[in-house]
């Protein structure tokens, strides 16, 4: 009969307690790859790799408080011999003993370093297994860190215009005194140091020395890091490997790296997104060439793989507003004689079908290209269907922040519809816009807002010769309001307002026919929640919607982090006011509101927005989803 062994570690063990300070330069307090195979090559356990002839030699019950019982249930290495079913009385035993000094190490890991473990062997022949282990914890008080010094080394510390970026460096230290020590958050407090130190001019920067003084007595952890910078970069001119089509020059021009100013890690980024987002690419990978070259003149290494020179893509897509959508794209990277970048698309759903295509030339140094497009569109447009054609010509900027256009537009317009149906029209009109995004992030913003301006003046080409102005802004915007905190208060996210506006005016005499592609309407996913895709418009006399003059949008969300079951998730509900018109005469704009519950999901692919919607003034419910966030 197997008697019951029981080990009994105290919480005061000189051997384990740390008399006096425990130096940990740099180094993990997991045991390392090196570590675990000499402990186990050293094992007592001559079984391992016999293999189980069917079910367990014994179960392991860890008995511990929340915080620390999934870690040690998921990391202990005594779980790795339970399928051993011929374990032996004096090999179990042994195994405890191991387990004993692993269950410490590992509790050390977290920030525990004082804990009280108890460790017994049960027989239990009508269970699961015939043996149990069971493993009783007691953590003890967790360590917390008292003191944190950051130190640099290199042309950093010696630069004095530089004290703003080590301050920078030392207030963004994420592992603040007070917080728990743990060797998850201290690995990670160095390498976002490290980070934040080679994000700019530094590219090489490395961590010199660093420290973790572990007093187990008082429960405290002593931080010290010392960071060397290296020395400080440049861009230096743009070297390009892997173009076959493309010449350098022109590669140079769609990256715009900024030659001659400071290294910064997020306008490399920002140069590598401008040319996979160029479409002539099917990978891009931009690096900065520190090796045995001058620091202030380093090269930017830009190695890219050119995508085909002419290629055909198909989608399907699905929005609330217009149902199934499907996509036909053709691809051409150089076409002949002129060089120009054409797409060409044909797009059907249930509203809408669409011809087009634009060409567009390779930008100028001053980032300026020339671009042209045509397009036939017909679409449902208020109670009305339009035909439609549009030309389009003229010059465009795209910045980091800010695209600007400005180009001279055709359209046609002819209405179809069961009863007296708005006149045909035409016009010409010169135009000008400009966009400015101001966004924490592009996808998926947080703060920040973003702007866009039409201008346009026109004559009508259809019956009487008028002229016309057309101006129209959109603005969004994201304030932070409100904190979501988990049940532990140890993970907190912000919540936020959403806050949008369009506004749009064609002034022109009563008598001027403006083509219905150059009106407005609104309502749908995107606009006014709660009503049909475009059926906000001028309301006629008898009834029927068409595209009106004046328009007026405006709406609030409250979106907050949603938390389940004591944890934040990537969820977050949202509650919403809509509320928009569209009018001929600024006098006879009536209000239509809209108001509603959603949610936000934060997927791999971007967020995700799913509402429901009351439109007040049509008295009906409506479900909106949208994929994404476009600005």
């Amino acid at each position: 009969m197997l008697g019951m062994v029981r080990l009994l570690t105290p919480a005061w063990t000189p051997a384990l307690l740390f008399a006096g300070v425990l130096l940990l330069q740099g180094c993990s307090l997991l045991p390392s790859k090196e570590a675990a195979e000499t402990d186990t090559a050293a094992s007592p356990v001559a079984g391992e790799g016999r293999e189980s002839k069917g079910g367990e030699a014994f179960t392991v019950d860890v008995q511990a408080p929340d915080s620390v019982r999934d870690f040690l249930v998921r990391n202990l290495e005594i779980q790795r011999y339970r399928q051993l079913d011929d374990l032996g009385a004096i090999e179990l035993s042994r195994l405890m003993v191991a387990a004993e000094a692993n269950a410490r190490e590992l509790l050390n890991t977290v920030g525990y370093f004082t804990p009280t473990l108890t460790l017994e062997l049960r027989e239990t022949p009508g269970a699961k297994a015939p043996r149990e282990v069971k493993i009783t914890v007691v953590p003890g008080e967790l360590t917390r860190v008292s003191n944190v010094q950051i130190d640099f080394n290199g042309p950093i510390a010696e630069d004095k215009a530089s004290e703003p970026r080590r301050d920078a460096i030392r207030v963004e230290w994420p592992m603040r005194a007070g917080q728990p020590f743990n060797q998850q958050a201290w690995d990670g407090a160095k390498a976002a140091a490290l980070r934040n130190l080679t994000a700019r001019r530094y590219a090489t920067g490395s961590i010199l020395t660093s420290r973790a003084e572990i007093d187990a007595d008082r429960s405290e952890a002593k931080l010290g890091v010392t960071l060397d910078s290296g020395p400080a970069y440049r861009f230096g001119p743009l070297v390009v490997q892997g173009n076959e089509r493309l010449d350098a020059d022109s590669v140079r021009r769609l990256a715009r790296v900024p030659s001659g100013a400071d290294y910064d890690r997020q306008q490399l980024l920002d140069a590598q997104q401008r040319l996979a987002g160029s479409g002539y690419f099917e990978s891009v990978f931009l690096t900065l060439d520190t090796n045995d070259t001058d620091p202030l003149l380093a090269p930017v290494i830009a190695q890219v793989r050119e995508a085909p020179l002419q290629k055909i893509v198909g989608g399907v897509g699905f929005t609330t507003d217009s149902g199934l959508r499907l996509s036909l794209d053709h691809i051409h990277n150089s076409m002949p004689i002129l060089g120009w970048r054409a797409v060409s698309g044909l797009y059907l759903d249930r509203d809408k079908q669409s011809l087009g295509t634009e060409w567009a030339a390779i930008p100028d140094d001053s980032g300026w290209r020339s671009f042209g497009s045509a397009q036939l569109k017909s679409e449902v447009s208020g109670s009305y269907k339009v035909d439609s054609g549009r030309l389009r010509g003229g010059r465009s900027q795209a910045s980091d922040h800010i695209d600007r256009s400005l180009f001279l537009q055709y359209d046609y317009a002819r209405n179809h519809g069961s009863f007296d149906p708005p006149p045909s029209a035409s016009a010409l009109s010169l135009n000008w816009g400009w966009t400015g995004r101001y966004f924490d992030n592009a996808a998926a913003p947080t703060r920040g807002q973003g702007i866009s301006l039409e201008l346009g003046a026109g004559y009508t080409l259809t019956g009487e010769r008028a002229p016309f102005t057309r101006t129209y802004a959109r603005w969004v915007g994201f304030v932070p309001f409100g904190t979501v905190e988990n049940a532990d208060r140890t993970e907190a996210r912000r919540g936020r307002i959403q806050l949008r506006g369009e506004l749009g005016a064609v002034v022109a005499s009563d008598t001027a026919q403006i083509p219905a592609t150059l009106g407005f309407l609104t309502g749908g996913d995107t606009t006014v929640r709660g009503y049909a895709y475009r059926s906000i418009g001028e309301v006629r006399p008898d009834r029927t919607v068409v595209a009106g003059r004046y328009l007026g949008v405006a709406s609030v969300e409250w979106q907050r982090p949603f938390v389940y079951d004591g944890k934040l998730t990537d969820w977050e509900s949202a509650v919403f006011v809509d509320a928009g018109a569209v009018a001929d005469h600024p006098r006879d704009m009536q209000t239509q509101v809209g108001v509603g519950v959603g949610a936000r999901w934060r997927s791999p692919i971007g967020p995700v927005q799913i509402d429901v919607a009351y439109g007040i003034q049509v008295s009906q419910f409506r479900l909106h989803f949208r994929l994404g966030f476009t600005f």
